[in-house]
């Protein structure tokens, strides 16, 4: 235990390290400098002091502040009130919050929300990611008997790897890596004893790295974990014949089995309707091509393994490498990457045919290999969504573990270590010979060869120094020195993840996390339920809205439901096309203010970069180069209809939707529905009596019987009531809410329930 404890205290002094902006100036591992640097009305409220806009350290990393940050705000927000989270009101005109995974709303670590102010709670479980990954990796090996510094080196290995690093300030993609070493721990102890306290470290373990918030992490680290299951029961079963082991492993495997269904059911409040919202989702539709740079690892780039601003780095804008650094960089260090060859090449043992076989495999998968091509090719479920370079998670695992099995061998047998040695030297004499070259033989601009000479220093010293300390352990024969070089050698892999982290991470000033402006101080003070929307996307990012309670039409998300997306693709199009490729991918950011379905999602606000001329909009406010319009044609949010259009199928319900010759002021569309309906309505007035996130309550007052609309999106776990009596809900204006409402004063409810 005291060893845990005094391994514990170096990783954390490591995070310390990395970390000291945040515990010594109070600056925020949360990338809002970005936020305020690149994104209008912000660059204007700062702008007397920043006339270029404010300094941001890394432009890669906007998406925390404009999705994980919001959506767990608000989640933590609702459970706070006693209530369940089920609908974001305020993107995509109304989606699902619950449901969207990424918003980890029942993540167990969240109780530190419950105890500090919110930025202060993300900061810490930022801080705690490296910490727990590599605590419970260090407590893994140590089962194995690894030595203390061998455990040590492929636990920094693992929680400052080019993965864990990239991911960090997303704060649900590495929370969920983070509990695969637990699991495996935990698993190695039920197969030895089964006992009340494994089995409950096992079960928060998965249930925790479930509600982390990341399916595609999770999914990897599932499949891993149930592989090394089933092989570790068939290696401990004792019997040479198949059909005995066989038997065997199933009786040891049915346990496990049971606690999965445990798990299922604890987790079934999220995973129920994430799977829900999935198939209602463009999710099947939102996949890159096979051959879209970056989709896989291009073969160039893994020399990032062992130089890993080879190509540059977004933070001193020099990157020249394709697509995005983030997800192309495996590094976990020079000593560590030398140590996993070394376990490769000369430690023959089960764990290290594993681990090898994992990196080996998820390299297969992650670069552009016929193999890899498979699950695209057949489109099967899931996986034909899912960007292959995630796979870095469970090469940096498996590297980390190998790292660790290597530098315990080094320390009893050094002599064969060699060989890996004079491989990356190798590597990198290649490297300098082809970046030493006048003529620039690879054609990639001679500022990119400055670049790449320039980020192989450093990675070139820390290899010269190992090769110097291997081979002062020959000359020098003293058993106290190679306890010091193996001390060195941990010390050179501390400075190096240190310093690749400290470059890629930004820390923020508190002030910088949404800062009040004047426009949004304006839209916050009018009156009414309405929506906002920009014509550039430099102007208040989508998702950003959500922190000031504001309501949008556009949205960020990587699960978004088709139907609102065909819609807007139509809008935007300004015909019933609703085929794809849509034209966006992952964000929606409606920008032809003139169309007249911004007029019936009830868009009262639009925000611009430049003037506008248009009838229906109207001037009113202007914060430096933000202008704000007045939408003089905004629908109400909820309004009754004199006719409605029956319709079959969707293509019918757009193409009504978009014809000239449809009043939409009097008319809806209502799709699915084969009568039944008057002939005629008559328009009544409705009141907003109650307007929540999951909650509508409506006042109608109407002569006759009426159609009522509500632009709110429709999804299956919306219902409706009329004076406490239940009402269908039809779908409506291709997305959204109707029914029918009797004659006189009545009282409309819709609610949100989970399933």
């Amino acid at each position: 235990m005291k060893t845990i404890w005094v391994s514990f205290a170096l990783i954390f002094s490591v995070c310390c390290i990395i970390f000291s902006q945040f515990f010594l100036k109070g600056f925020l591992p949360i990338p809002s400098d970005s936020l305020v640097g690149l994104y209008h009305p912000f660059r204007d409220f700062y702008g007397a002091d920043y006339p270029n806009g404010i300094p941001f350290k890394n432009f890669l990393i906007t998406d925390p502040v404009r999705q994980q940050y919001p959506w767990r705000f608000l989640g933590i927000e609702k459970l706070q009130s006693f209530s369940l989270p089920l609908w974001n009101p305020y993107t995509f005109s109304g989606s699902p919050l619950l449901a969207n995974l990424q918003s980890a709303t029942f993540y167990p670590l969240n109780i530190l929300f419950a105890v500090f102010p919110f930025h202060i709670a993300w900061s810490v479980l930022v801080l705690l990611q490296p910490l727990l990954m590599g605590l419970f990796l260090f407590v893994y090996l140590r089962y194995f008997k690894l030595s203390i510094l061998a455990s040590i080196l492929g636990a920094i290995a693992y929680a400052f790897s080019g993965f864990s690093v990239a991911w960090m300030e997303w704060n649900t993609v590495v929370h969920t890596a983070l509990w695969l070493p637990l699991i495996l721990l935990a698993k190695e102890h039920l197969l030895k004893k089964f006992t009340v306290g494994w089995v409950g470290i096992l079960l928060f373990a998965e249930v925790s790295m479930i509600f982390a918030g990341h399916l595609q992490t999770f999914f990897y680290a599932f499949i891993i974990s149930n592989i090394y299951l089933i092989g570790r029961i068939v290696q401990l079963s004792q019997s040479k014949i198949i059909t005995r082991v066989i038997d065997a492993s199933v009786k040891k495997y049915f346990p496990f089995i049971g606690i999965g269904i445990v798990i299922f059911l604890i987790t079934s409040i999220q995973l129920v309707p994430t799977f829900q919202f999935i198939q209602l989702s463009a999710r099947d539709i939102d996949r890159s091509s096979l051959q879209e740079p970056g989709w896989f690892v291009p073969y160039e780039h893994l020399v990032q393994f062992v130089a890993p601003d080879f190509f540059g780095n977004p933070t001193t804008l020099n990157y020249w490498g394709v697509w995005n650094y983030a997800e192309l960089v495996g590094y976990i260090g020079i000593i560590p990457i030398l140590m996993a060859f070394f376990a490769l090449i000369c430690v023959r043992s089960k764990k290290t045919l594993f681990f090898g076989s994992l990196v080996f495999v998820s390299l297969l998968f992650a670069l552009p290999t016929p193999l890899a091509e498979i699950p695209f090719l057949l489109q099967i479920p899931f996986l034909s969504t899912a960007q292959p370079t995630r796979l870095f998670f469970l090469i940096d695992f498996g590297l980390s573990v190998l790292a660790a099995i290597g530098f315990d061998r080094f320390q009893m047998n050094r002599k064969r270590f060699f060989i890996p040695l004079l491989f990356v030297i190798a590597i990198f004499g290649a490297l300098w010979i082809v970046m030493m070259q006048q003529n620039d033989p690879l054609q990639i601009g001679k500022e990119n060869v400055l670049v790449s000479r320039r980020n192989l220093i450093l990675p070139s010293l820390l290899l010269g120094i190992a090769t110097i300390g291997y081979l002062l352990t020959f000359v020098i024969k003293y058993k106290r020195f190679v306890i010091l070089i193996l001390v060195l050698f941990l010390s050179v892999s501390v400075f190096d993840v240190t310093r690749f982290s400290q470059k890629f991470l930004p820390f923020s000033s508190p002030h910088y996390l949404y800062p009040q402006t004047k426009i949004i101080d304006y839209l916050q003070d009018q009156p009414g339920i309405f929506r906002i929307m920009s014509t550039d996307s430099r102007v208040l990012p989508p998702n950003v809205s959500m922190m000031y309670k504001l309501q949008t039409v556009d949205g960020y998300d990587p699960l978004y439901l088709r139907r609102y997306a065909e819609l807007i693709a139509a809008s935007e199009r300004n015909e019933p096309n609703i085929q794809p490729p849509f034209g966006f991918n992952r964000i929606i950011t409606p920008h032809r203010y003139d169309s007249r379905i911004i007029d019936l999602l009830g868009v009262s606000y639009v925000l611009s970069l430049s003037d506008i001329e248009s009838e229906k909009l109207e001037k009113i406010h202007q914060e430096g180069e933000t202008r704000l319009y007045k939408n003089t044609k905004a629908f109400m949010r909820a309004f009754f209809v004199e006719n409605i259009i029956v319709t079959q199928n969707k293509q019918e319900s757009i193409s009504a939707l978009f014809d000239p010759s449809t009043d939409i002021n009097s008319t809806a569309v209502v799709e699915g529905e084969r009568g039944g309906f008057s002939s005629a309505f008559t328009k009544g007035t409705v009141s907003i009596l109650e307007y929540s996130a999951d909650k509508v309550v409506l006042e109608t007052v109407n002569e006759g019987e009426g159609f009522l609309v509500l632009m709110d999106t429709f999804y299956p776990t919306w219902h409706a009531t009329i004076d406490n009596e239940d009402t269908p809900i039809f779908l409506t204006n291709y997305t959204f809410r109707g029914l029918v409402v009797p004659k006189g004063r009545h009282t409309v409810e819709f609610y949100n329930t989970l399933f």
